[in-house]
């Protein structure tokens, strides 16, 4: 990571504004912040509570590892009682969220007969300790969650799950593989590899990174160690780079995967499309490599939006085929999701709610498109051409509710710094479904850059919606000498309408990365004869 040529680390005014943004996208008003009470042991005393539905609440304080106090609830059926075990779920919070996160979902697991405990990660709000980041304190402290729950709830040691959104889903599974007595998870918007999520292509995502540091400094304690990640993330640091993938490897759930199979529990993984956060490639590729009994979904939207309104105690399809997932591996019940297609998938074009079913995810398409990319294109550096991939959370989220994704003029695209080619128009709908790849011939004339490949869905009148992208970064290369570049976009289903055309754009500046390029340096897209450039897109009959 050299020096990068603009100094994008956040600055806390600009890590407060995109902390405000994601706490609107996830409804944090601070009537509802406010809500949570301080779990002390006399509020723990205190709490317990029976709705009309015939369910309890109680705030209590939970030792984790080392001692460290996590603030708790428990909620229940208003009768439970030692003589009879319930299942047990567990739900880790959210990066930055309260205990009270889960309480809708929690009520509606408790009617059904769970013994649910919900926790504030240690870092974070009224938890004590520093955030590790789904380190192994972390890890450890849902152990002792579940220690604590068999010592003091009804619940039975054989049938314990654990689920969660986002950061509480990277614990979930990374738990899964720690402690043999977890037989299901859900983890939703999610991460399976945390360094290839934030640093793919070898490029910084700095809009998401900075979202989790200025969330993390305003609703936690960062520890020492993730304050000088993030300052090694932020620096472009190259000398500090394998200590980032040593860091990141630790905490993610695809490092784990033989611990995870060996333990055998089954698990439901869910993301968005759009997730501008945990982009759905390495849950794809975890996916397909569990050995369990396994489920993915993939919709429409960006980080935690699909799962949104389930929060809010509003229907939503996806926290409904998460307690689908907990009936049938916890509570036994033929439910059918066991039947179904392990793979569902929603085209972000579709209306409505209705997925699609494959048997695996390399079944997904069924053919792969090859579109040649003939020509020599030069482009200039350090200068935005006009696309881009939007912004951290909003984006996919605009796309998921009123179908707007990120736009472009093809046609008005200055060609000097925008490298662009396009297709025929498409004799008939082209059902994109999977991961599209690029493989092209790069020359530079500096011995470091970036660039950033979109693929657009292109009408009539020239207006391109952003179907998918992706970053990548190189350094020390030769000046002049040209490399071969292979580049996965991000996994993505989308229905390009006969008459549209498809068009592959490369440019060196988004605001959603931190790019290498020098001042003045100009890259060269090429096709040579011997090793012709071309993009792959995965197409459905």
């Amino acid at each position: 990571m050299t020096p990068a040529r603009k100094a994008l680390r956040p600055t806390m005014a600009a890590a407060v504004s995109v902390t405000v943004l994601a706490g609107t996208a996830f409804g944090l008003a601070p009537s509802v912040q406010a809500a949570a009470p301080a779990p002390t042991a006399a509020t723990a005393a205190s709490s317990d509570s029976a709705s009309s539905s015939g369910v309890s609440l109680r705030f209590v304080d939970i030792p984790g590892d080392g001692g460290v106090k996590l603030a708790a609830n428990v909620v229940a059926p208003a009768d439970a009682d030692a003589s009879r075990r319930l299942p047990l779920v567990v739900l880790p919070t959210s990066w930055s969220l309260p205990q009270v996160e889960y309480l809708a979902q929690a009520k509606k697991l408790a009617e059904a007969g769970y013994v649910v405990l919900t926790y504030n990660s240690r870092g974070f709000w009224q938890s004590g300790g520093r955030i590790e980041t789904a380190g192994p304190p972390d890890i450890a402290d849902a152990s002792k969650v579940i220690d604590w729950a068999l010592a003091n709830t009804p619940a039975d040691p054989d049938h314990i799950g654990m689920a969660g959104l986002s950061y509480g889903a990277g614990i979930s599974l990374l738990a899964a593989g720690a402690d043999p007595r977890i037989r299901a998870v859900v983890a939703m918007s999610g991460w399976a590899d945390l360094v290839g999520s934030i640093y793919s292509g070898r490029t910084q995502h700095a809009q998401a990174a900075g979202l989790l540091a200025g969330a993390g400094e305003l609703t936690g304690r960062p520890s020492d160690e993730l304050r000088q990640i993030l300052d090694d993330f932020f620096s472009s640091d190259l000398a500090k780079e394998p200590d980032l993938i040593a860091w990141g490897k630790k905490r993610s759930p695809a490092a784990q995967l033989d611990r995870i199979n060996a333990n055998g529990a089954a698990i439901m993984l869910g993301n968005s499309w759009g997730d501008s956060i945990f982009p759905p490639n390495s849950y794809a590729d975890f996916f397909e490599k569990l050995t369990g009994p396994k489920r993915l979904e993939l919709r429409p939207g960006d980080h935690a939006t699909a799962e949104l309104t389930g929060l809010l105690g509003l229907p939503n399809t996806t926290w409904s085929h998460a307690r689908q997932w907990l009936d049938r591996y916890l509570k036994g019940e033929r439910n059918g999701i066991d039947t179904q297609a392990p793979v569902q998938l929603m085209s972000r074009t579709a209306r409505g709610d209705d997925y699609e079913g494959y048997p695996s995810w390399s079944a997904v398409p069924s053919e792969q498109r090859r579109v040649p990319l003939a020509g020599t294109e030069k482009i200039t550096a350090n200068h935005d051409s006009g696309a881009n991939a939007g912004t951290v959370l909003l984006g996919g989220a605009l796309d998921q509710f009123l179908k707007v994704p990120p736009l472009a003029s093809i046609p008005l695209l200055p060609r000097s710094r925008a490298a662009v080619w396009q297709t025929g128009t498409c004799a008939r709908e082209q059902r994109v479904r999977g991961t599209v790849k690029l493989h092209t011939t790069v020359t530079s004339d500096r011995s470091d850059g970036t660039a950033v490949a979109y693929l657009y869905d292109v009408g009539p009148l020239g207006v391109g919606k952003l179907i998918t992208n992706a970053p990548v970064t190189f350094h020390d290369r030769t000046p002049g000498t040209p490399f071969k570049v292979d580049l996965e976009l991000f996994s993505t289903a989308y229905d390009v309408p006969a008459g549209h055309r498809l068009a592959l754009v490369v440019d060196t500046v988004d605001p959603l990365y931190i790019e290498h390029n020098p001042d003045g340096a100009h890259l060269t897209f090429s096709s040579p004869a011997a090793d012709p450039s071309y993009l792959t897109v995965p197409v459905r009959d």
